[in-house]
C-alpha cells in the first residue's frame, strides 16, 4: 500500500492534492499541518519523515502572496521557502524516500524571458525584482532536486505551476494573489454599493491561470510516470490582461461599477505565459476554464465566508 506525504497539505494547493489522492484511492495520505511540523526546523523535519517513512513525497509547503506581500517582506519569503526546500528534500533523501515532487513557481522565470516561457529560459537573465527573493528560494528547491537525482539516482523532479486559483484560497486583503483579491473586492463592493473599483498598475500586464483542481490532477499524472522530467511547466496555455481579469471577475460576482487602473502602483512582469507544450506531450492538458474556474472559486468563496472557514491570513 502506498504512503503519500503531501507537505503544505492545508492551504489551497495542498488541499487539492489530498482529495485528488482519495479520489485516486491513495491509501495512505500523510498531512502534517504547520502546527505538527515545522519544515523550517531541520532536525523535526528529518525526524517526521524518517519516523513516518513515506513512498513518495510532494512539496507543495510554501510561504506565498501577491506582489505586496513579496515587495514587503523579502526576507520572510526567501528564508522560509529556502528552509522548506532543503529541509523537506534532504529530510526525504535521508529517510530512503524514492519519489519526490517539488512544487515552485512560473517566477523563477527571467522578467525578460520570451514568451511564452519554456523550461529552457531559467536563469538566463535577470528575475522581476518585485519577487526575486521567492523565485531564487523555489529556484534553489528545484535545483536540489535536480542534483539529488543526478548523484543519488533518486526519482526527484519538480513542476512549476502558473498563478493558481480556486477552493480554499487566501483572501487577505493585502497579501493575497491576483484572482482571490479582486474576488474578495468586487464582491465587498457590489455589497456596499460601491461606484467603482480601483486596481493595481495599468492593467496592461498578461497573466495566465490554472485552476488548483486541474493542478492537482497534472501533480499525480507526473507521480505516474516511471521517469519524468527534472523540470516541466504546468500551464493553462492562454493569458488575459490584469484589466481584462478584472472586468470577467466583476461579472461573475455580479458587480456592474466602473473599473478604475492606478498606474503609480507596480505593475510586476509585463508577461508571463508558460510553453506547456512538454507536459502536452506527456499526455495532460487542462480541463478548467477560466471562466467557469472563477464561478467555482467564488461559489467556494461565499460557502466559505458564510461557514466561517474563509482563509485571511
Amino acid at each position: 500500500m502506498k504512503k503519500l506525504l503531501i507537505l503544505g497539505a492545508r492551504g489551497m494547493v495542498g488541499s487539492a492534492l489530498v482529495r485528488a489522492a482519495e479520489q485516486r484511492g491513495v491509501s495512505q495520505i500523510l498531512t502534517p499541518s504547520s502546527s505538527e511540523l515545522d519544515l523550517c526546523n531541520q532536525a523535526a523535519t528529518e525526524a517526521y519523515i524518517a519516523d513516518k517513512k513515506p513512498d513518495e513525497v510532494i512539496v507543495a509547503a510554501a510561504k506565498v502572496g501577491g506582489i505586496h506581500a513579496n515587495s514587503t517582506y523579502p526576507a520572510d519569503f526567501i528564508y522560509i521557502n529556502m528552509m522548506i526546500a532543503a529541509n523537506a528534500i534532504h529530510g526525504s533523501y535521508k529517510a530512503g524516500v524514492q519519489r519526490l515532487l517539488f512544487l515552485g513557481s512560473s517566477c523563477i522565470y527571467p522578467k525578460a524571458a520570451p514568451q511564452p516561457m519554456s523550461e529552457d529560459c531559467l536563469l538566463t537573465s535577470e528575475l522581476e525584482p518585485t519577487n526575486e527573493a521567492y523565485a531564487i528560494a523555489k529556484i534553489a528547491g528545484l535545483k536540489l532536486c535536480e542534483y539529488y537525482r543526478k548523484q543519488y539516482g533518486v526519482a526527484y523532479h519538480s513542476a512549476m505551476p502558473t498563478n493558481l486559483y480556486g477552493p480554499g484560497d487566501n483572501y487577505h486583503p493585502e497579501n493575497s494573489h491576483v484572482i482571490p483579491g479582486m474576488l474578495r473586492r468586487f464582491h465587498e463592493a457590489k455589497q456596499a454599493g460601491l461606484d467603482s473599483v480601483q486596481i493595481w498598475g495599468s492593467g496592461t500586464p498578461r497573466r495566465e491561470f490554472l485552476y488548483v483542481e486541474d493542478l492537482a490532477d497534472a501533480c499525480f499524472h507526473l507521480l505516474d510516470l516511471e521517469t519524468p522530467p527534472d523540470l516541466v511547466n504546468m500551464g493553462y496555455g492562454d493569458d488575459i490582461s490584469i484589466l481584462a481579469l478584472a472586468q470577467l471577475v466583476a461579472k461573475t460576482v455580479g458587480y456592474h461599477g466602473e473599473i478604475t487602473t492606478d498606474p503609480s502602483k507596480p505593475d510586476g512582469t509585463p508577461r508571463k505565459l508558460m510553453n506547456n507544450s512538454i507536459l502536452k506531450s506527456l499526455n495532460w492538458s487542462p480541463k478548467t476554464d477560466l471562466a467557469t474556474g472563477l464561478t467555482n472559486a467564488y461559489q467556494c468563496f461565499l460557502k466559505e465566508e458564510k461557514t466561517g472557514t474563509l482563509r485571511v491570513k
